[in-house]
């Protein structure tokens, strides 16, 4: 009797020892592979158990431990159809089941009532006498499966906590390394033959929309703007190559066609033809004021004519940028601006955007606001306001952006 009792109490502080190790191991942060091998040790060395088969649900369910088991058992075994209906605890007899047969227990691991893990324990021989090992050290072995398989997802939890920590990150500087390549308001051109102004909201991070205004010479400036098919960080890395490119080629001496030609071919070196991108892009003379223009798919700007009430729609032009190996016809448009006009530019996230009973903001709705006597921030502002747009961040599914000049 004594005896018993020594090796109850042996065992007992056996028990609680493993518990306080397994414990250290963990706050030590061991490595999933040494928290593994411990309890495989633990199974097969400490309490004698022949058999052991643990699943563990990753992206998919894995193949953590496998000891004392053939291959054709395990390949017969399919998590998803034969283990997902137990949620606690079962002995194998109890199981019609025959692959679970050369078992003794199915023990599921949860966590927050999801299933992470399920371990199959099994005797080397069901003929020994005695109380079978398996038995006998059920709920310690289930507490330790517990214990383990809970931190190791915890750290796959953490690590996937760190990798978005550090993608957040890396799309936090590119959105402030992109926010450089858009014009602020301090650097717009204001002065007495044009005032301008913009709004700029990417629907990510970071976005697929472009705007710029290039001074040319003292009697000329350019301007664009511009859209990458899809969104997040690929449209985002060919609008800065673009911009990069356009600021390049845009010069006094280039001509707007051959400009394009040149932009068509870099966007498709870069994009492999997965990717395109729909332009607006103008010269205006001061002197002159002459405004060329070439519309390459893009949705088409307002021009406004104050003193005659006359509205136009700027559509001359071509297809998207890196659409097709050559752009087959490019029309030039032209116009000359009256005094006191002004002009609205737009991505397509504006005018797709719902805004009352989910009905879509089209762009005959812009006139409205176009043809009101506000000067060109103000008349921004007013189409910001009606679609709420600055407290709907969060439900616009584009990017957006607006820039408009007012011809003095």
């Amino acid at each position: 009797m004594k005896q018993k009792k020594s090796k109850r109490l042996e065992f007992s502080n056996f028990k609680l020892n493993y518990l306080l190790d397994i414990t250290r191991a963990i706050n030590e942060n061991y490595t999933v592979d040494e928290l593994l091998k411990r309890f495989e040790r633990l199974l097969i060395d400490e309490l004698n158990i022949g058999k052991v088969l643990l699943f563990k649900k990753t992206k998919k369910w894995e193949q953590f431990i496998i000891s004392g088991i053939d291959e054709a058992s395990i390949e017969a075994i399919n998590v998803e159809t034969d283990l997902c209906q137990y949620k606690k605890m079962t002995r194998c007899s109890l199981s019609k089941d025959e692959k679970f047969q050369q078992f003794d227990l199915i023990i599921p691991v949860s966590h927050k009532d999801q299933i992470l893990a399920y371990a199959l324990i099994g005797d080397k021989d069901k003929e020994e006498k005695g109380v079978s090992p398996t038995i006998k050290h059920q709920n310690f072995i289930d507490t330790i499966a517990n214990i383990i398989i809970v931190a190791i997802e915890n750290k796959r939890l953490a690590k996937e906590n760190i990798d978005q920590e550090k993608i957040r990150q890396e799309f936090l500087l590119a959105s402030k390394m992109q926010s450089m390549l858009i014009p602020n308001k301090n650097s717009l051109p204001n002065n007495e033959k044009i005032n301008t102004a913009s709004f700029y909201l990417p629907h990510f991070e970071v976005g697929g929309d472009y705007y710029d205004f290039i001074e040319l010479n003292e009697n000329e400036i350019g301007f664009c703007i511009a859209d990458v098919s899809g969104k997040g960080i690929s449209a985002a890395i060919l609008m800065s190559n673009f911009q990069a490119t356009l600021r390049a080629l845009f010069t006094t001496e280039i001509n707007l066609p051959d400009l394009m030609v040149k932009l068509n071919k870099t966007v498709l070196d870069n994009a492999k033809g997965e990717k395109f991108l729909t332009l607006f892009i103008a010269k205006y003379n001061y002197q002159t004021r002459e405004l060329e223009y070439i519309n390459a798919a893009h949705n088409p700007p307002l021009l406004y004519e104050v003193k005659n009430k006359k509205m136009k729609y700027l559509t001359k032009g071509c297809v998207g940028i890196g659409m097709l190996d050559e752009i087959p016809k490019i029309t030039l448009g032209y116009e000359i601006i009256q005094s006191k006009s002004k002009l609205l530019c737009f991505t397509d996230g504006l005018v797709e955007m719902e805004y009352h009973n989910n009905i879509e903001f089209e762009a005959d709705q812009l006139e409205e606001y176009f043809e009101k006597d506000l000067n060109i921030e103000k008349t921004i502002d007013s189409i910001i306001k009606k679609l709420n747009i600055r407290q709907r961040q969060e439900t616009i599914f584009d990017d957006i952006s607006i820039i408009g000049i007012e011809f003095f």
